[in-house]
């Protein structure tokens, strides 16, 4: 009986998963027209990293709360409230698009406002994970949802550039609320499960006590913080790559719409073919070996992006691909580490806790983008950041214990460790 109720509930959440990929095909699409036309609009490096920078933050300072929230309400009525205003947004500035008002700031309210409702979306929708898929199969549904991710994530940009090149963005805009639409069914018929909260007013802690608590949690995880900062710092030396690459490819290269679509294909191709390791692979031996080489190798793609001939494409292709193909690997090895030593009813607090510690370079990443390409150019910064990436990667690696760490001994400890808290 309890097996039958598990394998329902594992097929209800997969349900609820494939309408927020449609939901999330939709606000690719949008979010790729959006930066070509800021780029097509200014052909200014400094103000798409502004754009960059207007999404990241809302996106750092809510997520940590919105965590703690997903851990005290019911989470469908959170998804379905952030997905509903996200729609809405989308309904006014297509409103502003057909009356030909649109201007760079209008469109940079939106992108905040969307910025807002992310942040409450992510880590609700990654803490119902493990209260719905049993926990000997978390690495095999999170290798599904990358490989799904990344075909989403290919698709969208071909859609995108496919459809500028027919109708204009006032057209393109209204995907994202069909796709909302389509989302919402799933959502709405099936039953989550729910959280059992205490009434007890002694626990109902504020959100300064839960937020100490989720990072109290994470240090039973032996290593987990120092992946986390490095994660942290790799991302701000990221941002540059993903904030000006619309600029990069148009306007260094002389590349076009489909260029562009075409690269962030390339990248996304390589991320499906990364999650499909995963997903056939259920065991991993000398995880922080292959960590910290794949975050080494993900710097090698950038250094290929950086040192690319103008105009040749095939170079930065495939440093596109490297990227895309290793990311998954690095970022499943974690996400079901944390997965297997969390409690479920601690699981709001301590991804967005993660969220936020590896999305809080990134914020400060995207703005300086701007600002240290126009001095140096984005060819050497690109070069620049991917040569201390490999540094920080190296460095923590041979200098600490953490190479030393064996996940495969320490979750059971670890999650002994957790339930005392």
């Amino acid at each position: 009986m309890e097996e039958r109720t598990k394998k329902k509930t594992f097929r209800s959440y997969m349900y609820f998963w494939f309408g927020q990929l449609f939901s999330l095909l939709g606000s690719l699409v949008v979010f790729f027209v959006i930066f070509v036309w800021i780029a097509d609009e200014t052909r200014s490096p400094l103000m798409l990293s502004l754009a960059s920078f207007i999404n990241l933050v809302p996106l750092l300072i809510i997520t940590p709360f919105a965590g703690v929230i997903s851990d005290r309400l019911n989470r469908k009525i959170i998804i379905l409230v952030v997905d509903s205003l996200q729609a809405y947004l989308t309904i006014i500035l297509t409103i502003f698009f057909i009356l030909d008002s649109a201007e760079i700031w209008i469109v940079f309210i939106f992108l905040g406002f969307r910025s807002i409702c992310q942040a409450f979306h992510n880590p609700t929708v990654m803490a119902i994970l493990p209260s719905m898929v049993p926990q000997d199969k978390l690495g095999r549904v999170n290798g599904i949802r990358y490989l799904f991710l990344g075909i989403i994530q290919f698709i969208g940009p071909a859609v995108g550039a496919t459809l500028l090149f027919f109708v204009e963005i006032k057209y393109i805009l209204w995907i994202d609320v069909i796709t909302f639409m389509i989302a919402l069914v799933p959502l709405i018929t099936l039953k989550l499960p729910q959280l059992q909260i205490s009434d007890d007013l002694g626990q109902q802690n504020s959100f300064v006590k839960d937020f100490r608590e989720g990072i109290r949690v994470m240090k039973n995880v032996p290593g987990l913080l120092i992946i986390m900062l490095i994660a942290m710092l790799l991302s701000m030396l990221t941002q540059p790559l993903m904030v000006l690459s619309t600029f990069y490819i148009k306007y260094i290269h002389g590349g076009n719409n489909f260029t562009l679509a075409i690269i962030q294909m390339v990248w996304q191709g390589g991320m499906i073919l990364g999650a499909l390791i995963p997903f056939f692979k259920k065991q991993w031996k000398n995880k922080m070996r292959i960590l910290f080489t794949g975050m080494i190798v993900i710097n090698v793609g950038y250094i290929m992006h950086a040192v690319a001939p103008i105009g040749f494409f095939p170079l930065i292709g495939t440093g596109a691909f490297i990227m895309g193909f290793i990311m998954p690997v690095v970022n499943i090895i974690v996400i079901t580490v944390v997965q297997t030593t969390v409690p479920h009813e601690k699981m709001g607090r301590v991804s967005s806790i993660l969220n936020t510690l590896m999305m809080i370079g990134s914020p400060l990443g995207a703005i300086l983008a701007g600002t240290l390409s126009e001095v140096i150019g984005v060819s050497f910064l690109y070069l620049l950041c991917a040569i201390i990436g490999i540094i920080i990667t190296i460095i923590p690696y041979y200098f600490t214990d953490i190479r030393h760490v064996n996940y495969d001994r320490e979750i059971g400890a670890s999650n002994s460790l957790v339930s005392k808290i």
